[in-house]
């Protein structure tokens, strides 16, 4: 039998052991269990869209590859103003047919080209950028005001500054590049470029509208650095109007070597860089996909580059090809003048 004071004690253990009880469960369990679960749905869902945006923008080199094999019908897809997971905008186009294109802000480079098919045109390479930190290494890069190198930096400035969107629907976009204190620093012109891209039925048609907004004349050179994709060199040839044409051969000596061409469809077995003056209507045919695409330069671009760094495994040199829309001979526009260059991608089944 307990004594009064025995049983006032046990009651008072009793006490202090439920106290010592709920403050441990409060202080161990509650806020973690609340940290814990706050976070997880968080990363859950920032990990679902990354994967979300990972697929809709093609950011990585063998995705677009897998993608433009395929046969498949398209996944269906939105239109828009979207960002990669690198951060970067892009718009991206989708035509009713189900042929789609990607368009980066950032240079204003068209990254993508996928036909009613799904198979894929235009290429990245695997060691490309996406964000931001240097110019996209793919797609149909813009080399303004300067082609190569020169009085400015390497290929100009256009390619890595951010484009402005000036318009857009479903299937078009309208970009516009105007001075900036960075580009002052180094050309101080006054000039703006409008780059539209229009995605059509069986055709994407592009237009590069130079303006000289100033009463000084200025003289420039412009480029489309165009990326394409190959399933494998082995497989493609270039057709065109090549055959007895002179060439700039850039890897021969110190200043490069012009050469005349004696092969009306180019086949690539070595490292390329070759200017080929009049020449703009390059047709590129892979019998790995059983599909050709023109380049049709309508306006504007006069020439063609062809570059590949061959053997070079960490560009992924055996899965594109670069056959460039170029103007090399410099241009001078009077103030209040204007020049266009107009370049559309047509695939066909081979």
């Amino acid at each position: 039998r307990h004594t009064p004071s025995s049983l006032l004690l046990l009651v008072m253990k009793f006490s202090v052991a439920l106290l010592v009880a709920s403050v441990a469960s409060v202080s161990g369990f509650a806020p973690a269990a609340f940290s814990r679960t706050a976070a997880r749905p968080k990363s859950i869902i920032l990990q679902a869209s990354r994967n979300a945006q990972k697929i809709a923008s093609r950011s990585a080199w063998a995705e677009a590859r897998e993608a433009g094999s395929s046969t498949a019908a398209p996944d269906a897809a939105e239109a828009g103003l979207m960002k990669n997971e690198e951060g970067l905008e892009y718009v991206k186009l989708v035509h009713p047919n189900g042929s789609s294109s990607e368009v980066y802000l950032f240079g204003g480079d068209v990254t993508s080209y996928k036909d009613a098919d799904g198979v894929e045109y235009i290429a990245v390479r695997p060691d490309a950028k996406m964000d931001g930190s240097k110019p996209i290494s793919g797609g149909l890069s813009h080399c303004w005001p300067q082609f190569g190198p020169g009085e400015i930096q390497q290929h100009g400035f256009a390619r890595n500054v951010n484009w402005t969107v000036k318009s857009m629907t479903d299937t078009s976009v309208e970009l516009e590049m105007a001075p900036s204190d960075y580009t002052k620093e180094m050309w101080d012109k006054e000039f703006l470029c409008t780059f539209t891209v229009n995605l059509e039925d069986d055709q994407l048609a592009t237009k590069m509208l130079v303006e000289n907004k100033g009463e000084e004349a200025f003289d420039f050179q412009a480029a489309l650095h165009s990326y394409f994709t190959t399933s494998a060199l082995e497989n493609l040839e270039i057709a065109g109007s090549f055959e007895g044409k002179e060439f700039l051969n850039k890897l021969v000596g110190d200043e490069g070597e012009m050469q005349t061409e004696d092969r009306s469809a180019i086949t690539i077995t070595e490292e390329y860089d070759r200017v080929y003056k009049g020449v703009n209507d390059p047709v590129l045919r892979d019998s790995g996909t059983g599909k050709s695409l023109s380049i049709v330069n309508s306006a504007g671009w006069e020439d063609t580059v062809i570059w590949n760094p061959f053997g070079n495994e960490d560009m992924g040199y055996n899965n594109f090809v670069c056959v460039e829309s170029v103007k090399f001979d410099p241009v001078t526009l009077d103030g209040g003048a204007s020049w266009t260059g107009e370049m559309a991608l047509k695939p066909e089944s081979l």
